[in-house]
This record gives structure tokens, C-alpha cells and sequence, in this order.
């Protein structure tokens, strides 16, 4: 197995390379079409990477990785399943790839929010609303002896 490479992108600007040491393979029968060869064949995989561990990313990155990743994350293990094709190379070309474009968006900085103004129309009728919510409340009120 080879490195994984990431293309360059926006945080990290020379790209990224994942040693091969560092990413784990696991094979295993996946479900759906295959023919003869559906129940022998260990066509699906699984490729994991331990973020917390791993010298392809820096601390920054690391961080990074790991707060935007942690609904996808066990413990800070990511891993990464492919099924979608019969062979078990192209399954694992499409984990690799899906992989790196994991991390490629994970390590991105952030993009600023651009500030926007809300419309005179929303404005207005914020407003309108405000005058009868204030109307309704003072209807309940109890009426002044005077």
C-alpha cells in the first residue's frame, strides 16, 4: 500500500501526505450485487486513520481535524467505508480518495461570514408585528378606573 496523498488546498498549501504505516485496511464481504463471487470475495473496506496520532498534520491542523470531524470520529480513530464497487481495488481507491477529501475540507480554515442587511420589507413587518403583539397585550390588560 502507498501513501495517501492530498492535494493542495486552502490550510494546507503543499498538500498533505498520510504515511502508509499510519492507515489501517480491513477487509469485508459487503452486501448487494457480485454474482458468483458475492459470498467469497471480501470486496468491501474499511481504511481508518487515528488523527490524533498521525504526522501528516500539524497541531493547528490537528485541532482543526478533530473539532470538525467529531460526529464521524470513534474516540479520534476516522474511519472510512467503501462498498460501492465489486472489486475490492476500486473499493479501496474510492476509501482512499474519500479519505482525502475528508481531510482536505476538515483542515480548511473556515470561511468568514459575510455580513448582510436585512430588507426595509422584513423591517417593516418586524416592526408591525412588535405594535401588535404590544396591542394584544395591552387588550388584556384590566381597564383603568378612570
Amino acid at each position: 500500500m502507498d501513501d495517501l496523498h492530498v492535494t493542495p488546498g486552502p490550510g494546507a498549501p503543499a498538500g498533505l501526505t498520510v504515511p502508509a504505516g499510519e492507515l489501517l485496511e480491513q477487509f469485508s464481504r459487503a452486501s448487494g450485487p457480485g454474482g458468483q463471487g458475492v459470498n467469497t470475495a471480501d470486496s468491501r473496506v474499511q481504511l481508518s486513520l487515528d488523527l490524533a496520532t498521525t504526522t501528516a498534520l500539524d497541531d493547528a491542523q490537528r485541532t482543526l481535524a478533530l473539532d470538525r470531524l467529531a460526529g464521524r470520529l470513534s474516540g479520534t480513530v476516522l474511519t472510512i467505508s467503501a462498498a460501492e464497487h465489486r472489486s475490492q481495488r476500486q473499493n479501496r481507491v474510492a476509501a482512499r480518495q474519500r479519505l482525502a477529501d475528508l481531510l482536505r475540507e476538515a483542515v480548511a480554515p473556515p470561511t468568514p461570514r459575510r455580513p448582510t442587511r436585512r430588507t426595509r420589507g422584513s423591517h417593516r413587518r418586524r416592526l408591525q408585528d412588535k405594535r401588535a403583539r404590544s396591542e394584544l397585550k395591552q387588550d388584556r390588560r384590566r381597564p383603568r378606573p378612570d
